[in-house]
């Protein structure tokens, strides 16, 4: 079985040498993170990419993903550090963090938000906002309201153009964030077809109601995205590992080829070597079925992009010459 190996563009490895050792230890592929980026701002990147493909001559998939309905905050002037407990009037704590309109009429009395994949935590207590979880907050980041269900649109007006240039900048697939059933896949599949399509689209599972209504757009896919970032804000994170599992199933059941995604490798922002709990982690998931496997930080600014690249492939592939010498 030929696993797909995925790295994040960022600016820890923009260049093309960079690129192209990546490629030499295993990568198949690149994801651009569109969510609070334009293409056009990532042209530089990608030309790397495609120089990087001539250096080893080995083709390299090219995946853009979307803002789609995800949440974010906006652009703050200086990141905000956020001290546990402390006490934000709710009024002034919107403006000073920059909090979407859907979000800020949407909480209520006891809601939890999630920033930053879920970094920090905020109660709202009356007209204040509880710091339960603080740390060091800048523009752009993911926000999450635990408790409340907010309709968000498939795609963003940036989102469609997006895929209008596809084409033109070499994209292969599309990543579309927190699908939520059937409709959400059936409007992304309308805007491919609508610029000529030639798009694979790879669902990304990240809310308990996408996880929910998983087996009515499993089979519309190329392939489903165990993105465990966000899916583990919207459960506790105990009960994760069984969720992934089930996803897992379901998709080996209906023959679909699924990706895991977040912190495979997470330690290796900082550090030259994994844990091993994170290289059984990698192994467990191609024991369960994965096609494929993504980094995000690790490689988009993370010390160790390349030797993070050779630790992801090399454990993936273990698996298999294990069960061979067995």
């Amino acid at each position: 079985m030929k696993l797909g190996f995925y790295a994040t563009l960022g600016p820890a490895c923009c260049e093309a040498e960079v690129l192209a050792r990546l490629i030499d230890a295993g990568m198949t592929g690149a994801r651009l993170n569109l969510s609070h980026s334009d293409i056009e701002a990532c042209e530089p990147w990608i030309n790397a990419l495609f120089a990087a493909e001539r250096l080893t001559g080995v083709k390299q998939e090219l995946l853009m993903d979307m803002q789609g309905p995800e949440l974010r905050i906006g652009e703050l002037p200086l990141p905000v550090e956020l001290k546990t407990g402390e006490k934000l009037p709710l009024l002034s704590a919107v403006r000073t963090l920059m909090l979407p309109t859907e979000v800020s009429q949407a909480i209520e009395d006891g809601h939890g938000l999630l920033l930053d994949d879920g970094k920090l935590l905020l109660e709202v207590s009356g007209d204040s906002l509880i710091v339960k979880r603080g740390g060091r907050l800048s523009g752009k980041k993911s926000v999450a309201v635990m408790g409340a269900k907010i309709d968000m649109p498939t795609m963003t007006e940036r989102d469609k153009r997006s895929v209008a240039l596809a084409g033109s900048y070499g994209v292969t697939g599309l990543m579309q964030p927190f699908v939520r059933g059937r409709g959400d896949i059936e409007t992304v599949r309308s805007e491919i077809q609508k610029n000529g399509g030639g798009l694979k689209l790879f669902a990304k599972v990240e809310n308990l109601e996408g996880v929910s209504r998983l087996p009515e757009f499993a089979a519309l896919c190329d392939m489903i995205v165990i993105a465990r970032g966000d899916l583990g804000n919207s459960m506790p994170l105990w009960e994760l590992p069984g969720v992934q599992k089930r996803i897992s199933s379901l998709c080996r059941r209906e023959n679909v080829p699924f990706l895991v995604v977040t912190e495979l490798l997470a330690s290796m922002h900082g550090s030259p070597v994994p844990t091993r709990a994170e290289v059984s982690d990698i192994y467990n998931a191609v024991a369960d079925g994965a096609s494929a496997l993504m980094l995000t930080g690790e490689t988009a600014v993370g010390k160790y992009p390349v030797e993070a690249m050779k630790y992801l492939v090399k454990t993936a592939s273990s698996y298999f010459e294990t069960e061979q010498g067995q």
